[in-house]
């Protein structure tokens, strides 16, 4: 069973075209990377799945539902988390306030504190921050804030985008032990990724994007051999 199903998908900004036929799926429980050059469409393909861009044309199927054209609120309310590039927490919220508003989308009656417990779990240093405001972190706790949000919400699919933009490895690493932790219980992930091996080692299946097109997929070897990577990504 497929969580998301993209079928056609055309996006263009200003006249310019920024995806073009696309079509792809991510399978329940899997892991799915999306690769590509800056440019490449990445970014623009989860603003569409997540109601954020608009479609010229094409389908987006989310956990079994039609979602074309649907407000970003709709489609979180079915269970799709967007971590995008450049965070997305409330800043003038304190961490603990950030990490409790992930319940808010989980069923009625969820323990709350229990999801702010869950949060320090995943990253013991916002446990030491849970007072402070979270325009007050730095970028790499900013960014565990964001992705433990979105992780703490159990969705059926979370879509991040390149978390690891601008931090240091360290924090980096922290970031993809989350994921891959989370990953392992079953959480369905479409991932946009600058370390492509870091993304691929993530990965069950990836799909390789170039000016706005799909130029390969398959699983993460088929995409390491025979040079794939290194024509569109230089390595």
């Amino acid at each position: 069973m497929n969580v998301l199903e993209i079928s056609d998908l055309s996006v263009s900004y200003g006249g310019v075209r920024a995806l073009s036929g696309v079509s792809m799926s991510v399978p329940a429980g899997c892991v799915v990377a999306l690769l590509g050059p800056n440019g490449a469409g990445k970014t623009t393909l989860l603003r569409a799945a997540s109601g954020l861009a608009d479609i010229e044309r094409g389908r987006i199927i989310f956990a079994g539902r039609d979602v074309t054209g649907w407000p970003p609120h709709r489609i979180a309310r079915l269970g799709m988390v967007h971590v995008p590039e450049g965070r997305g927490i409330f800043p003038s919220l304190t961490v603990e306030e950030n990490l409790r508003m992930a319940a808010y989308s989980m069923p009625q009656g969820s323990d709350v504190d229990e999801v702010v417990a869950r949060g320090v779990e995943l990253f013991p240093r916002l446990g030491d921050r849970l007072s402070q405001h979270a325009r007050s972190l730095s970028g790499g706790e900013q960014q565990m804030l964001a992705l433990a949000r979105g992780l703490l919400a159990r969705p059926k699919l979370v879509m991040l985008d390149e978390i690891s933009m601008g931090l240091a490895p360290i924090i980096v690493t922290a970031l993809f032990d989350a994921v891959r932790k989370m990953t392992e219980t079953g959480v369905t992930a479409l991932v946009v990724e600058q370390y492509v091996e870091a993304a691929l080692g993530l990965a069950d299946y990836a799909y390789l994007l170039d000016k706005g097109r799909v130029v390969s997929v398959g699983e993460p070897a088929d995409l390491r051999s025979g040079g794939v990577l290194a024509t569109y990504l230089g390595g």
